[in-house]
């Protein structure tokens, strides 16, 4: 058999992904769906013993089956417990103090009093939400735009010009953050002047903004014109170099999350 008459696979290889980190491999529907039934539940709970328990669930299978940077680091041990703590706060503050006022009366200043019932809601709301959050973070921090857009054209049949106008847009993103490198470097280059005023700052943005708007149209004007040539649109489906696929260890990673969530409402609910 000749070279020329091998079988040519059309389709970029499939990222091998590690064992450990197991996020990377997983559909990105399935990091979607899984969790979407307890962040809807999570909403109608009030005790604080729930969302704690998927908080710390969320949190292993983030800290297991994802690469921890110092971005994700930061997120999880910084910026969520600050996020509780000024959520709890706050809605303890707002909660009406006729509902909570047999309570203990934690600290009292002229007329106002707030009651430890009154911590008990702002503190269950915070961690409510910082639960959702958390398992947000699950399909979050282990999945690109590009592949979300692609699986939500193979697997949910959504169609490819959707899909595609999705997957250029998100191309948009680094292509901005590059030229917007390029233009200050160019205004040190040039030795721009920098008003030294509080208005400084809103000047040297808005004369950043023509040139990034230039830079937008013209690139917008080249991705028109090589979807036209390529026949965007012309047929009903496309091929796709790039597969996303369903395989078995999405199916298991769903049944074990959503067999995980019902566990932690049966024997937590209220």
């Amino acid at each position: 058999m000749t070279t020329a008459s091998l079988p040519v696979d059309p389709y970029a290889p499939i990222a091998p992904a590690s064992p450990v980190r197991f996020l990377y491999g997983v559909n990105p529907l399935a990091k979607l769906l899984a969790p979407a039934p307890a962040m809807v539940l999570l909403v109608f709970v009030r005790d604080a013993a729930t969302p704690i328990a998927f908080l710390a669930l969320a949190c292993l299978i983030v800290l297991v089956g994802a690469r921890m940077t110092g971005r994700l680091a930061l997120l999880m041990f910084v910026a969520v417990p600050v996020l509780v703590a000024v959520m709890g706060l706050g809605f303890s503050l707002w909660t009406d103090p006729a509902g909570v006022d047999r309570s203990v009366a934690v600290l009292r200043i002229g007329g106002w009093t707030l009651y430890a019932g009154a911590l008990q809601v702002g503190f269950a709301t915070g961690l409510r939400l910082a639960a959702i959050i958390a398992l947000a973070l699950i399909a979050g921090v282990a999945t690109t735009g590009p592949d979300l857009a692609r699986s939500l054209v193979q697997q949910l049949r959504v169609p490819y010009r959707i899909g595609y106008t999705a997957i250029a847009s998100f191309r948009f993103v680094p292509r901005f953050r590059r030229e917007l490198q390029t233009i200050r470097q160019a205004h040190r280059v040039r030795s721009a002047a920098e008003p030294r005023n509080p208005f400084g700052a809103p000047a040297r943005v808005l004369g950043y903004v023509v040139p990034l708007l230039a830079g937008a149209i013209r690139h917008a004007e080249r991705v028109a014109m090589a979807m036209d040539a390529r026949a965007f649109g012309a047929f009903p489906t496309r091929t796709e170099r790039h597969q996303v696929p369903w395989r078995v260890r999405d199916m298991v990673f769903v049944v074990l999350l959503l067999a995980a969530s019902a566990a932690l409402f049966w024997a937590l609910w209220p």
